[in-house]
């Protein structure tokens, strides 16, 4: 196998990426040429398969993946009109994420890069957010600040360079995707929460409620536990309340804290741009204020389409042949790692 950086096969701008994605509950695969050029990008959604719980249950999207991750890889082959021996190398989301569903994809992509005798390439999967912009808008300036936020995670990402970022803040309790999901829980809207309030939002009256907003102020880290019990208070205590109003007053408190924070993450770094990253990046109201303000800022706005918010290939793929470029080959003894952190690589 190829294990020395500088290895023409892999580190040209032509090299072909085969990126598999399968942190949680989508199957994902993608072709990606030279980190940029999307050749396919499939994506299999469990949406369906979890709602009725209420939220992901690991052991049905791990038994789901083992069940996809074949036709899914086959089918991003078939569309980008490649086999085997056209691929240079093989990326997969090592974590964070759900470690049954990790493995899944691990498992398949080291077997491909040694079926095929290419490299591997491990990818976390909170750098691969990152890159997703870079999909749509390769020209993109560093410095660069990212506002990730996503069911699991939000967190503001000074990126320097390719490669080189800073963590400046993150949530201290729930991401605001999970604290999409609790309260739409609460008010019966069914899972998955984000998409469900941002719909009944749109009826409902944003200053209707003054909830929390909390550590506004307060640095560059964020808090959502305390705005979801504010929440659960206020219904109870007023059971006729509007559920519009209750999800447009809900969505308004989390958006203006999380435009406030990334607005002075980008002042404070000399920022030349701002980024959206995440599957709330697909939020319509936080993608509007985040546009307005940066307009105000006089700052470049990247705003990713729906379909790069969530989950997917592509950005694996992208943030595999960077990574690749920068370190080699991941060793094949590499696992998964639930718990993965972004500070965990180089700086």
């Amino acid at each position: 196998m190829v294990d020395a950086p500088g290895d023409d096969r892999w580190t040209n701008a032509g090299s072909v990426v085969l990126g598999i994605e399968t942190s949680c509950d989508e199957t994902a695969a993608a072709c990606v040429r030279g980190g940029g050029d999307v050749l396919s990008s499939v994506v299999s959604s469990q949406v369906d398969l979890h709602a009725r719980y209420g939220g992901v249950v690991p052991e049905i999207a791990s038994r789901a993946h083992n069940e996809l991750i074949i036709p899914v890889t086959a089918r991003a082959l078939f569309e980008a009109g490649l086999d085997g021996e056209d691929v240079d190398a093989v990326a997969a989301t090592t974590g964070p994420g759900l470690i049954g569903a990790l493995l899944v994809g691990v498992s398949a992509a080291k077997a491909l890069a040694l079926a095929w005798d290419v490299p591997f390439i491990s990818v976390n999967h909170l750098e691969a957010h990152l890159y997703a912009g870079f999909l749509e808008e390769p020209e993109l300036k560093f410095p660069l600040v990212v506002l990730l936020v996503s069911g699991g995670h939000t967190m503001l990402v000074l990126m320097e360079d390719h490669g080189r970022y800073r963590l400046l803040g993150q949530t201290l309790d729930d991401a605001a995707g999970e604290a999409f999901d609790k309260v739409a829980r609460f008010l019966g809207l069914g899972y998955p929460g984000g998409p469900a309030i941002d719909s009944v939002a749109m009826s409902g009256d944003p200053e209707a409620i003054r909830f929390p907003r909390s550590m506004m102020d307060d640095g560059l880290d964020f808090s959502f536990s305390g705005l979801k019990t504010s929440v659960v208070n206020h219904v109870r205590n007023n059971p006729s309340v509007s559920t519009e109003d209750v999800a447009a007053s809900f969505q308004a408190a989390v958006v203006d804290v999380l435009v406030a924070k990334a607005r002075r993450a980008a002042q404070q770094h000399g920022a030349t741009a701002l980024a959206l990253g995440g599957g709330v990046a697909a939020n319509s109201l936080l993608r509007e204020q985040f546009l307005t303000a940066c307009t105000e800022d006089g700052m470049h706005a990247f705003l990713p389409s729906r379909a790069m918010c969530t989950d997917n290939a592509a950005m694996i793929a992208s943030a595999g042949w960077y990574r690749l470029r920068l370190d080699g080959p991941t060793s094949l003894d590499c696992g998964a790692d639930p718990n993965l952190r972004l500070s965990t690589l180089p700086a």
